[in-house]
C-alpha cells in the first residue's frame, strides 16, 4: 500500500473514474465476447462520440466559471444546417463552409454572452432561450430536409489519417503518432523533474515517474496497435486527431494561461476575482462565446459524419456533454474541474453507450443507467470534498505539471501541519 500511495501521489481514490473507466472496459470485453477492444469497435467508438467530448471541452469552461450552457445541441443543429445550404446553395469550398460555420458558432456565443456578462441574465435562462431559439430557427432554415454535405466536408467526421509509406502492416501517419506521444511523454515528465530540480522543490521518486511512463506508454502503444492495424483505409480518425488537438490546447490554456486561471477564480469566488482585479464579465463573455464556437465545431464533426444534415441533430447532446464533465469531477457550484477529467467522463459514458449496445440492451435500460451513473459520480464526489477531500480527477492535473510547494492545498490534505505563512493559511 505505501508504494501505491507512492504511485498516486497519496491518494488512490482520486483515480475513481480512471479505474471505473478501466473497469467498464474490461467488464464489457468480457461480455461480449472481446468485440470492444477490436479496431473497428475503436474507430467507431472514437468517431461517434467525439462531437459530444468536443462539446464537453467547452462545457467544461463554463461550468467551471459557475454557468451552464443549454443551447449548445440547439446551436449545433442550426450551424450544421446553414453550412450544408452555404456549400450546396453558394457552391462555397468546404473549407470556407468551416470557417463560416465557426463564424456563426463566434456570433451566437457573443449574442449568449453579452445577455449573461452585460446584462446580467443567468446563463441558464440566456441558453434555455437560446436552446429554443435556434432549435426553431434550424427548423425554419431547413425547412425539416435533410441537406447532404460534399464528400471532401465529410472528412472531418468520417475520414481517416491515409497510408503513406512503406507497407509496415501499420498505417503509417497512425504508427508516428502513437511513437511521438510516447516521446513527448517521457519529454514532459523528465522535463518537469528537471525544473522542479532546479527550483529546489521536491520529486517523485524516479522509480514512480518511470513507472507511470511504462504504465501510460504501454496504453498509448496498445491504441497505436488498435487504430493503426484496423480494415483498408482506416486508421487513426480524423475527428480524433481534431479531439486531442483541442484537448492539448485547452488543457494548456486552462492551466497555464491567465484568462484559465481567471476563469478558475470567477467560478470559485466572483466577488473576490473582481477585488483582485480580474475582469469578470469579459471572462463570462469568453467562455459562453467559446462555448457556442466548439457546438458549432461539433456540429459540424457530426453533420460530416452522417454525410448531411437533418432537422434533429443535436437533441440532447447537452445533456450527455453536462453529464460527462460532471462524471469528471466538475464542481455544480463552479471553480473546480479539469479538461483532462471531462474527458475521462465522457469517455464512461462513451463505453457504456458502446458496451451496452453490443450486449443487446435497449436504449430504454441504457439511460436509465447513464442517470445511475451520473447521480454516483457527483455522490461520490460530493462526499469526498465533505471529508475535506480533493476531487476525483484533482491528480491527473497535477500529475502532468510542475508540483506545487507547501500552499493550502498541502495544508488541507496536512491538517496537523502548521501553516508556514499567513498568506497560506
Amino acid at each position: 500500500m505505501k508504494y501505491l500511495k507512492q504511485l498516486f501521489s497519496g491518494d488512490v481514490r482520486q483515480f475513481g473514474m480512471l479505474f471505473a473507466l478501466l473497469a467498464l472496459i474490461i467488464f464489457f470485453q468480457w461480455q461480449s465476447g472481446g468485440n470492444v477492444l477490436t479496431p473497428t469497435n475503436m474507430m467507431n467508438l472514437l468517431n461517434g462520440n467525439s462531437y459530444i467530448l468536443v462539446l464537453a471541452i467547452g462545457m467544461v469552461l463554463v461550468i467551471i466559471a459557475g454557468h451552464i450552457d443549454l443551447s449548445v445541441g440547439s446551436v449545433a443543429a442550426v450551424v450544421g444546417i446553414s453550412v450544408a445550404l452555404i456549400m450546396r446553395d453558394w457552391n462555397v469550398n468546404w473549407f470556407v463552409g468551416i470557417l463560416i460555420g465557426l463564424l456563426i458558432g463566434a456570433v451566437i456565443g457573443a449574442w449568449h454572452g453579452f445577455w449573461v456578462a452585460y446584462v446580467g441574465i443567468p446563463a441558464f435562462i440566456t441558453t434555455l432561450a437560446g436552446m429554443m431559439l435556434f432549435r426553431g430557427m434550424n427548423q425554419w432554415i431547413g425547412k425539416s430536409n435533410t441537406i447532404p454535405v460534399p464528400a471532401e466536408f465529410q472528412k472531418i467526421g468520417a475520414g481517416y489519417l491515409p497510408e503513406i509509406g512503406p507497407n509496415t502492416g501499420f498505417n503509417n501517419l497512425t504508427l508516428l503518432l502513437g511513437i511521438l506521444a510516447i516521446a513527448l511523454l517521457a519529454v514532459a515528465t523528465f522535463r518537469r523533474r528537471a525544473t522542479q530540480a532546479k527550483l529546489g522543490a521536491a520529486n517523485d521518486p524516479l522509480w514512480v515517474d518511470v513507472t507511470k511512463i511504462v504504465v501510460i506508454g504501454a496504453v498509448l502503444a496498445y491504441l497505436t496497435y488498435l487504430f493503426g492495424t484496423g480494415r483498408s483505409g482506416t486508421s487513426f480518425p480524423i475527428s480524433g486527431l481534431i479531439l486531442v488537438a483541442l484537448v492539448i490546447l485547452y488543457q494548456f490554456i486552462s492551466q497555464r494561461t491567465i484568462i484559465g486561471r481567471h476563469v478558475y477564480a470567477v467560478g470559485g469566488n466572483k466577488h473576490a476575482a473582481e477585488l483582485s482585479g480580474v475582469k469578470t464579465k469579459r471572462v463570462n463573455f469568453l467562455v459562453m462565446m467559446n462555448m457556442s464556437i466548439l457546438a458549432a465545431l461539433a456540429g459540424m464533426i457530426f453533420v460530416a459524419r452522417s454525410t448531411a444534415s437533418g432537422p434533429f441533430d443535436g437533441v440532447g447532446w447537452e445533456l450527455d456533454a453536462i453529464a460527462a464533465v460532471f462524471i469528471g469531477g466538475a464542481a455544480v457550484s463552479g471553480g473546480v474541474g479539469t479538461v483532462t477529467g471531462s474527458m475521462i467522463g465522457g469517455l464512461v459514458m462513451a463505453v457504456l453507450n458502446n458496451g451496452l449496445q453490443l450486449m443487446g440492451i435497449g436504449a430504454d435500460a441504457t439511460q436509465m443507467i447513464k442517470g445511475m451513473v451520473l447521480l454516483i459520480a457527483v455522490a461520490f464526489d460530493v462526499y469526498n470534498k465533505s471529508q475535506g477531500k480533493p476531487s476525483i480527477t484533482g491528480l491527473i492535473t497535477r500529475n502532468f505539471g510542475p508540483k506545487k510547494p507547501a500552499t493550502v492545498d498541502a495544508v488541507e490534505e496536512q491538517p496537523d501541519r502548521t501553516p508556514v505563512t499567513a498568506s497560506q493559511e
